[in-house]
C-alpha cells in the first residue's frame, strides 16, 4: 500500500466514525449504501467502502464542512483523500 492510499484510508475511517456517531446521517448513510451496520464493521477496512464513505460525505456540502471543522481538516481534504481510493481517478460529469 502506498503513503497516499494509507492517508485515504485514515481520512475515510475518520469520516466512517464521525459518520456513525450521528444517529440521522448514518441512518441515511445505511440507507444509500444498501448495507447494515453488522455487514459495514466488517467490511470498514476495505478501500472501495471507504470510497463509498467518502462519495457520501461529499454529496453534502453542509455535511462536508461540519466533518472538516469537526476533525480539524482542510475542506478539500475528503476530495484529495477520495482520490486515493479506489474510483477516485475517474472523471466526474455532474
Amino acid at each position: 500500500m502506498n503513503n497516499r492510499q494509507e492517508s485515504a484510508q485514515i481520512v475515510a475511517l475518520q469520516a466512517l466514525g464521525w459518520i456513525a456517531g450521528q444517529d440521522e446521517l448514518f441512518a441515511r448513510f445505511l440507507g444509500q449504501a444498501g448495507t447494515d451496520a453488522a455487514t459495514l464493521r466488517a467490511r470498514a477496512a476495505d478501500p472501495a467502502v471507504l470510497g463509498a464513505v467518502l462519495d457520501f460525505l461529499l454529496s453534502e456540502e453542509p455535511v462536508l464542512l461540519q466533518f472538516c471543522a469537526d476533525a480539524g481538516l482542510p475542506p478539500q481534504a475528503p476530495m484529495q483523500a477520495r482520490a486515493g481510493l479506489p474510483g477516485g481517478d475517474l472523471p466526474h460529469w455532474t
